[in-house]
């Protein structure tokens, strides 16, 4: 009874290790490519996993948020994919960038024309995007995943925070702080410092040659001043010697 007892806890061990170590469901996800920052562009994934062992995603549906409209919105070409790009009038104008938005890409939709994405296999697809909005913090694109078996998948709960993440929840883009608009004013200093030290790095390598000239004056000076006195020695003695030749003569 006691080993029976024993080898029966060991198995609910065993099932609670197995239960807790089971990796999550994966979801449709999205990832900017470096970062997404708030009025600027962004190039971003949407990242499509197979969690079927028995069909292959064979369709995405993905739609963009029309009370954050964008502009511009442009998928990149995806290898056995074709893609169609949905607009839809706003039902009120926004302006952006002083011109006034009548209508936004309300859907991107990618359809296999081979087999898809297999089981055990995912696939991303590429979205350039922009202008990002200025007044949120995160961007929700609602997604449906279709199989070859005719099966729907509706990624399309939002996530709230402090609470749980849902069943299925949509994919959602966080949006980092705009980015500093006055790069122009930092690369003007960045090239005045470039020009302070370039004018200092002239006005050194002049000194320099100026010192290097007066060097060279003075070890001239120097020689001069040797071979002339060696000049007025050898006059003297020249001098010297011909006034003893006449004493003698």
């Amino acid at each position: 009874m006691k080993a029976s007892r024993i080898a029966a806890a060991g198995g609910v061990a065993a099932s609670a290790v197995l239960v807790l170590s089971a990796p999550a469901f994966a979801h449709v996800t999205v990832h900017p490519e470096g970062t997404a920052a708030k009025g600027g562009y962004a190039t971003v994934n949407f990242k499509v996993p197979n969690e079927r062992d028995n069909a292959s995603t064979t369709k995405l549906e993905v739609t963009f948020p029309t009370e954050h409209p964008l502009a511009s919105v442009m998928p990149a070409p995806v290898d056995g994919w074709k893609v169609e790009v949905t607009k839809s009038k706003l039902a009120k104008p926004v302006e952006l960038h002083g011109e006034k938005i009548n209508e936004a890409v309300s859907k991107v939709t990618w359809t296999a024309d081979g087999k898809g994405i297999e089981p055990g296999y995912f696939q991303q697809f590429p979205v350039s995007m922009g202008a990002l909005p200025e007044d949120a913090d995160e961007l929700v694109f609602k997604a449906l995943q279709t199989y070859s078996n005719k099966e729907v998948v509706r990624w399309i709960e939002v996530p709230q925070e402090g609470q749980e993440e849902p069943e299925s929840p949509a994919p959602v883009l966080a949006l980092s702080a705009a980015e500093d608009g006055h790069h122009g004013s930092s690369a003007s200093d960045s090239g005045s410092g470039e020009g302070e030290d370039a004018e200092a790095a002239s006005n050194e390598t002049t000194e320099d040659a100026a010192a290097s000239s007066s060097d060279t004056s003075d070890t001239t000076a120097r020689v001069l001043g040797i071979v002339g006195i060696v000049v007025g020695a050898a006059g003297v003695a020249y001098g010297v010697l011909a006034g003893r030749r006449r004493s003698d003569a």
